[in-house]
């Protein structure tokens, strides 16, 4: 239910109405690919601090039991500054940047802790699964928010708004801001808290941030002691960052080329309803021939998507490429997310997982920089879009050399031995 609550964020909010709504009435006395770039650069700025502070929390969380409170903390900012985004008028270009900014924080961060959660409720053979279903069950709320809120903003008269206003726009902030609070209670309720590694439960916050900091360079030491996985988090590191790039300014680069709304809106709704079925699929294949060669699948596709994009002039065109990323965006990183929880031992979830939101992070700020540096460059965001599939051949090559079977082996044995200590 968490993916529920959060995927409307990113499908309404970073995908389908903040970027449009930045370039007409945020950053409206700029030029459309002026705007776009400043999307991509404060886009980057987020991530950055998001990743700057993953690894920090990550390791706190595994001295105090505290994974479900921070959690709720940072879904709390999120929640906060999405609703937020109602004040924003026409060339509020500061006040939008900074909302933005904090919202994507918050769901960043929330999402370090929903990750750390999966290996303690999910065992190896399941956890490809239910990794692949919270995704999927993502997509389903998704496109039941994003088919409201084309209705309140393509047709407004139906709720009484008049035409060419943006007051429906800015309450679509607000309808996903209590959506987004509303469905974490479910996971805030009901899931347990995950156990803890260490043996004294009343640590407390600030000795524990104490030791998280302490154990950081440890952490990432130990982390490299884990060969596969940690040559997984670098592949992904890469190939993520072109599937990150390609979620977050998709809408933008449509709108650039002079798309209208309503076809970009649909067409990010068709990705939600393509991606509820192939999500699972991906889990079904996944079983099948294996996780690694699942993942290789998705990024196959997402090299053919980068090229066709170069050539993208149509509305048609638009929705043709949505569908392909609608295939394989929830499979290729919710398959990711289950591929590295199963190459680390569950009593450090929470500071690996940690660090998983560093490289994840982080892999959304080096795209979105070259998007802009190359947009900047050709004065057209056509050779951007293009430049993404050096992303997604790197991160393939790394990954053909992570070996799956050796990883989990690896992992299970540091469990076994930590149990035969205790």
């Amino acid at each position: 239910m968490y993916d529920w609550a959060i995927t409307g964020f990113y499908a309404v909010v970073v995908v389908a109405v903040f970027p449009i709504f930045f370039q007409d009435v945020a950053a409206a006395e700029y030029p459309d690919a002026v705007a776009t770039r400043q999307l991509a650069t404060i886009t980057a700025i987020a991530l950055t601090i998001a990743a700057l502070i993953a690894p920090i929390l990550g390791a706190i969380t595994d001295y105090i039991a505290a994974k479900k409170r921070l959690l709720g903390i940072f879904a709390g900012i999120g929640v906060v500054a999405v609703a937020g985004m109602y004040f924003i008028q026409e060339g509020d270009f500061l006040l939008a940047s900074i909302l933005f900014i904090f919202a994507n924080i918050g769901a960043n961060g929330s999402v370090i802790f929903y990750d750390a959660i999966l290996p303690h409720i999910a065992n190896e053979k399941e956890v490809d699964r239910v990794s692949t279903a919270g995704f999927a069950v993502g997509y389903c709320g998704a496109t039941l928010i994003l088919v409201m809120t084309l209705l309140l903003i393509l047709h407004p008269g139906l709720f009484g708004f008049a035409e060419g206003s943006d007051l429906p726009v800015r309450l679509a902030f607000v309808g996903v801001a209590l959506w987004w609070l509303v469905f974490s209670i479910p996971l805030l309720i009901n899931v347990p808290e995950p156990p803890l590694k260490v043996d004294d439960p009343d640590i407390g916050v600030v000795e524990a941030t104490r030791m998280g900091l302490v154990g950081l360079g440890r952490t990432f030491k130990r982390l490299r002691g884990y060969r596969h996985a940690f040559l997984f988090l670098v592949g992904f590191f890469i190939y993520n960052d072109g599937i990150s790039t390609i979620i977050r300014l998709a809408s933008a680069y449509g709108r650039e080329l002079g798309i209208e709304q309503g076809a970009l809106m649909g067409a990010i709704i068709m990705v939600q309803i393509v991606a509820i079925p192939c999500t699972f699929l991906f889990g079904y294949i996944a079983g099948r021939l294996g996780t690694k060669p699942t993942i290789f699948i998705g990024l196959v596709i997402y090299m053919i998507i980068s090229i066709l994009g170069y050539f993208m002039t149509t509305a048609t065109h638009f929705f043709a490429l949505a569908f392909m990323v609608g295939m394989v965006q929830g499979g290729a990183q919710a398959l990711s997310r289950s591929l590295f929880a199963s190459m680390i031992p569950r009593f450090e979830s929470g500071r690996f997982f940690g660090f998983f939101a560093v490289f994840e992070r982080f892999s959304g700020i080096l795209g979105p920089a070259v998007f802009s540096l190359v947009g900047l460059t050709a004065e057209t965001s056509r050779p951007a879009i293009l430049s993404l599939i050096a992303f997604f051949i790197v991160g393939a090559i790394i990954l053909w050399f992570v070996d799956v079977d050796e990883g989990r082996r690896v992992a299970r044995q540091a469990e076994a031995k930590m149990k035969a200590q205790m």
